[in-house]
């Protein structure tokens, strides 16, 4: 226990986001799982963010230790693993430097990216269990879990399947459903069935470690629902209150599974530390190999008040990282994170991204598309770090499309940015001889005093946004200030009042030189300022400046951004280079129907077992199927009792864009009319259903569907031949009415 602190400073945030800056930083983001290919929105919701704020934090010249890794434990492992016809260990040496090139590829600068198999997280893990295990502060219960009694074992929610009790689809996970992105539990699954031998599990009782979290409900909404009311996102907030609200209950720390961290104690065989419990500890873990690797101490970044912790996270790791690791985190007596910065989910080409369909773009591909390609190169990695910033989930879903990629470097890039530090290159070298020209403060104008002070408000503004988080704003005042460039060159037109004949720079109005330098001089020093502007979030394009200008890498200290005289007069520029090319329509059409062409249809996604478990029935059997679905799990009436069940008539009806199964209903609940999606478009005409009475589950939390809020369900009945049919009274009855 050699590596263990007593509770020194008793769960105190990470670094107060006051006004005293702390002495350094802890950036977090989520540890991907090593299973296979990571895709754009896993770049977009935690990765790319957390690392626009290390670059900021970097030039401030701020103490920041950035770190990530792969988590290696886990069903999403072994699972995969069955399906490659791998172990699971190489399953995870295959994935774990693919996805790490790949985040190099993408500008991605983790001081460490770590490994959870690794036997300093093993061993880290182990004491941090034993350390909460030794005070007590963790139970032993007994309860029932589903057991595969063919392949002998009790099955992980993820070896789980079943039908969704809420939106129906047939091959729901046992903790989240792919359809409709539900979070589940296996008792809430219609029909259960092991993904190891196909059939319906039993309960058994099994003992397992917990981690009371109902002990902690007063600190927790004091901590989050108070003290950061004014700096948390209002998603990260409302989350964290919905949980709260509900009731905390112990949470397994333990799982009864081959694959993971074994628990350290006696009598615990077959048992290892539950994921969620390991992975966030691997931020701790791959901390103490940066320090062994560096010479550094690790500890002051997770014992000292003065470190700010920030966990970057999508928005279905907020509970883990703002509510269960924050506990764990309290508990050892470490630090809680300052700000837990969750991003919402980035959707593709009008539909929610999916692994299992295949509706995705993973980094890989556009590396090799784009970055590998003869007319790439690393420019075409900051093109999609711009655009993805551009559209940053921070606030609510949004959306990649392949024409708004064209159109952001196209329209914005390229014909903005790119095109103002072109411009002002190649004037320079056709106006001034190559060398940034003098400023002549006798004829300076208000013209010049504005773009001045448009470059200095500029750097106050972004860094106000970096400091909140809000990485998409300031991403827009960089591109502001360089088309406010654009805008300055346009006004003065400096080809109007110098020309070039013969090599001989001929003045076309009074004071002409003295213009045209007083106009490059102010266009080569915001040149240099967008230089460190732009370093956070298009690094690669930064680097390529500074060979432009022929400056060293300390002009991107933070500090420099502002001034107007980082260019000496005199100083000698190279040509210039294009910072973006055009991206062409034909490339665009192509990745659409890349896109198109590899689409998996949901109904078509199956359980996939080991291929040893797998049996090809009987065609006799395959053929005899029942006329209705078995019963299911018996329910007490308290359970019944809290569905709200009302008649309610259709209004009106649409067909949702791209879903052939979709339809929009407006329905009026009598005290309300209700937006509701439900998939019944291919069973009945949106016209001929119009004024149908029609039974709602009206207290069902609202869920998105293809960028709709859905606000309820309409129950429906399922023959043999699978036609569905409303349920609705005998008799016309008023809107609103309770059913029973």
């Amino acid at each position: 226990m050699a590596n263990i602190i007593t509770d020194k400073n008793n769960g105190v945030d990470g670094g107060n986001d006051g006004n005293t800056l702390p002495k350094r930083y802890l950036v977090s983001a989520a540890l991907p799982y090593a299973n296979g290919l990571k895709h754009i929105g896993h770049l977009a919701g935690a990765y790319l963010p957390a690392d626009i704020y290390v670059r900021y934090l970097r030039a401030q010249k701020r103490d920041v230790v950035f770190v990530s890794g792969s988590d290696e434990h886990g069903t999403a492992i072994p699972i995969q693993a069955a399906k490659e016809g791998i172990t699971a260990r190489e399953l995870i040496d295959k994935y774990h430097p693919i996805i790490k090139q790949n985040f190099d590829d993408m500008g991605i600068s983790f001081d460490i990216y770590h490994r959870t198999s690794e036997p300093i997280h093993h061993e880290t893990s182990q004491e941090f269990f034993t350390y909460l295990n030794d005070r007590g502060e963790l139970e032993e219960i007994e309860s029932e879990q589903y057991y595969d009694e063919e392949a002998k074992t009790f099955l992980a929610d993820r070896y789980i399947k079943g039908t969704c009790p809420n939106c129906g689809y047939e091959n729901a996970f046992g903790d989240q459903c792919e359809r409709c992105g539900t979070t589940l539990s296996p008792d809430m699954l219609i029909n259960p069935v092991s993904m190891l031998s196909g059939n319906a599990p039993v309960k058994r009782f099994t003992k397992h470690w917990y981690l009371p979290l109902n002990r902690h409900e007063e600190w927790l909404r004091e901590w989050i629902l108070e003290e950061h009311k004014n700096d948390w996102r209002p998603t990260v907030l409302g989350q964290c209150k919905s949980w709260i609200d509900g009731g905390l209950q112990p949470r397994a720390v333990t799982r009864d599974l081959d694959w993971g961290i074994k628990v350290p104690l006696a009598g615990a065989d077959g048992k290892v530390l539950y994921v969620w419990f390991d992975a966030p500890i691997g931020y701790i873990s791959a901390t103490k190999q940066w320090a062994i690797d560096n010479n550094k101490d690790w500890k002051p970044y997770w014992y000292d008040r003065d470190t700010r912790l920030v966990h970057f996270v999508g928005k279905d790791n907020i509970v883990f990282h703002c509510i269960i690791f924050p506990v764990m985190l309290k508990l050892h007596g470490n630090i809680v994170p300052a700000n837990v910065p969750a991003n919402e989910f980035m959707n593709l080409e009008g539909d929610k991204m999916s692994t299992s369909r295949n509706w995705k773009l993973e980094m890989q591909d556009y590396i090799d598309d784009f970055i590998k390609k003869e007319n790439g190169g690393p420019a075409m990695a900051d093109v999609l770090r711009y655009y993805l910033t551009a559209i940053s989930p921070e606030t609510k879903d949004s959306e990649f499309t392949w024409k708004g990629f064209q159109d952001a470097n196209n329209s914005e890039l390229v014909s903005i940015f790119g095109n103002f530090v072109n411009r002002a290159f190649v004037m320079m070298h056709k106006l001034c001889k190559g060398k940034v020209p003098p400023f002549h403060k006798e004829v300076e104008d208000e013209l010049d005093r504005t773009l001045v002070a448009d470059i200095k408000s500029a750097k106050e503004k972004i860094e106000g946004l970096l400091e909140q988080y809000k990485f998409r704003e300031a991403q827009f005042e960089l591109i502001d200030l360089a088309r406010k460039g654009n805008q300055y060159l346009q006004k003065r037109e400096p080809w109007k009042k110098l020309k070039v004949e013969n090599d001989t720079v001929i003045p076309m109005v009074d004071n002409a030189q003295k213009i045209v330098d007083n106009t490059l001089h102010l266009c080569l020093q915001l040149t240099a300022n967008l230089a460190i502007l732009v370093n956070p979030f298009l690094p690669f394009t930064a680097k390529k400046m500074l060979h432009m200008m022929k400056v060293v890498d300390r002009m991107l200290d933070w500090e420099n951004a502002g001034k107007i005289d980082l260019l000496k007069t005199g100083y000698t520029l190279r040509a210039p280079e294009l910072l973006f090319r055009k991206i062409e329509d034909t490339e665009i059409a192509y990745q659409v129907e890349k896109l198109k062409k590899g689409l998996i249809k949901q109904d078509d996604a199956v359980p996939v077992a080991p291929s040893h478990l797998l049996e090809t029935p009987h065609p006799e059997q395959a053929e005899d199927k029942p006329a209705t679905a078995p019963l299911k799990a018996e329910i007490v009436y308290d359970d019944f009792a809290k569905l709200d069940l009302r008649v309610g008539k259709i209004v009106s009806t649409e067909k949702v864009e791209k879903a052939d199964k979709l339809l929009k209903l407006q329905i009026d609940l009598g005290f309300e009319t209700r937006t509701i999606v439900s998939g019944i478009a291919m069973h009945f005409k949106p016209e001929d259903i119009v004024g149908r009475q029609v039974v709602v589950v009206a207290n069902l939390a609202p869920r998105k569907m293809r960028g709709i809020e859905s606000n309820g369900m309409i129950l429906m009945a399922e023959d043999a031949n699978g036609k569905l049919h409303f349920i609705n009274p005998e008799e016309a009855i008023n809107a609103g009415a309770g059913v029973s």
